[in-house]
């Protein structure tokens, strides 16, 4: 699914217009990166839990070449499903 059929689906589901459903998306979207830009959690009871980590600084190899070259440390994004997530995938 890409963000035009969830906009779609949201608007379906919430019965709004796609221009508020994607409004709303975009807000989520909006908070959600600036929250884990200041280093915070978004939790979602039920749903899941977005977070960053940090990946510390390692050794990698080029495949093309077989040489050692240096990947940086980074801070990367998380998710983690909760429970109720978790039970109804499966």
């Amino acid at each position: 699914m890409n963000k035009g059929e969830l906009i779609d689906a949201i608007s379906g589901e919430a019965k709004i217009t796609k221009t508020d459903a994607q409004r709303a998306l975009d807000a989520f979207i909006n908070v959600t990166t600036k929250t884990l830009k200041k280093g915070d959690k978004v939790t979602l009871v039920g749903f899941g839990t977005f977070s960053v980590t940090k990946r510390a600084a390692r050794l990698g190899r080029n495949p093309q070449t077989g040489k050692e070259i240096k990947i940086a440390a980074k801070k990367v994004a998380k998710f983690k499903a909760g429970a109720e997530l978790s039970s109804k995938v499966k």
